[in-house]
């Protein structure tokens, strides 16, 4: 049977694009305010040159930016866009938020916004799919050909432990501390279409493996995969879906700098004829899982000899190494926020602090919403 080709338009240089997910919130009760299409008209009607979506969930809007030659130029953009929906949130009494996961609203009081892959998703999934009370960050980063695509992606799993670590920032869940550094992550992976992509090796793969899924009724429902890192062939980008979302624009454009050198760092080595690295799917599986539970304090998979290192010693290294390609991709002051991270901590760990403080998730989301409004990370 023939295989209809997928056409990757290559992006001639390693333009930047970010989607960051915020939700509003109710400033009395702390509770998720499903008022997104309110707001979303709002600034449409203010404010036209800014992209915002509806997302999965009624309570949420999605900030998208265009495409940027620079980490700076599209935090520029999202400040702008963030402070519109900041207006029109405030004229409705609402407060914007974002992290990973919600700590202590109820995923059933929360409806889905109207769509139809919407409806079906959650018909499909049922109560796995009804939970996905969960923001994220995603990046795009333009890429040449398809034929890098993949070698890249696998590549960028090798890092995965070290983007999530960096903006782990859902602990609660359901009232409770869960423990993890990012529940989000255990969260989304229940879906049939998420979690870690396959190692392809080659194009062809990953145009064999969708065809597949086009005949088996698997992407039917969804319109494609919501692999953790995926191919974007329509943009020509790859799409880093690894990270969670941040409360503040200044941890937001740490994560970007650090995606944005990762993925030319890789595209280089192929220039040079040099392999990238690669790990076996179950370290990488389980660096996830590592990442997820105990954040900055996790211990990680770094080779295939099943070497162990710090997290927080990869980032530290990485953000020394990465820095005159930084300094060339125009974001060497955006990633070394990577080190201020290390040395304040991450948003979860903030949270956790104010919640064991206080017995309560009620000045965990005043403090997220605060930092949302200054910008940068804050402490309780």
């Amino acid at each position: 049977m023939a295989i209809d080709p997928i056409q990757f338009h290559g992006s001639p240089q390693p333009t930047l694009g970010i989607e960051w997910e915020i939700a509003l919130v109710d400033p009395v009760t702390r509770d998720l305010a499903p008022k997104a299409a309110e707001v979303i008209a709002a600034v449409n009607a203010a404010h036209p040159e800014v992209h915002l979506e509806k997302e999965f969930l009624q309570n949420t809007v999605e900030l998208v930016t265009g495409i940027h030659p620079t980490t700076p130029a599209a935090i520029s953009e999202l400040a702008h866009s963030l402070a519109c929906v900041k207006g029109a949130a405030d004229s409705l009494g609402l407060r914007l938020w974002a992290s990973g996961s919600h700590p202590f609203s109820d995923f059933r009081q929360n409806p889905v916004s109207e769509k139809n892959a919407y409806t079906e998703i959650i018909e499909r999934t049922r109560f796995w799919g009804s939970q996905m009370l969960i923001w994220g960050i995603h990046v795009h980063v333009g890429i040449s050909s398809a034929d890098r695509v993949w070698p890249i992606i696998n590549a960028m799993m090798t890092k995965y432990p070290h983007l999530l670590a960096l903006t782990a920032s859902s602990p609660g869940w359901d009232g409770i501390d869960t423990g993890y550094a990012s529940n989000r992550t255990m969260l989304y992976q229940q879906l049939p279409t998420a979690g870690l992509p396959y190692q392809f090796q080659t194009w062809a793969e990953w145009e064999s493996y969708m065809h597949d899924q086009g005949i088996s009724g698997v992407i039917n429902h969804t319109g494609s995969m919501h692999f953790d890192i995926r191919p974007a062939a329509k943009w020509g980008t790859i799409e880093v879906r690894v990270a969670d979302a941040t409360s503040n624009l200044r941890e937001l454009s740490a994560v970007v700098a650090l995606t944005h050198c990762l993925v030319v760092h890789y595209d280089r080595m192929i220039d040079r004829g040099e392999q990238l690295p690669i790990l076996q799917p179950w370290h990488v599986a389980e660096n996830k899982w590592r990442a997820a539970r105990y954040g900055m304090e996790a211990q990680i998979i770094t080779s295939r000899d099943t070497d162990e290192r710090w997290v927080t010693q990869e980032l530290a290294e990485l953000a020394d190494e990465l820095a005159l390609l930084a300094r060339e991709l125009g974001c060497f002051d955006e990633l070394q926020l990577v080190v201020e991270i290390l040395e304040r901590g991450a948003g979860y760990q903030r949270q956790r602090r104010a919640f064991h403080e206080t017995g309560s998730w009620t000045p965990v989301i005043d403090l997220t919403c605060d930092e949302m409004e200054e910008l940068t990370p804050l402490e309780h």
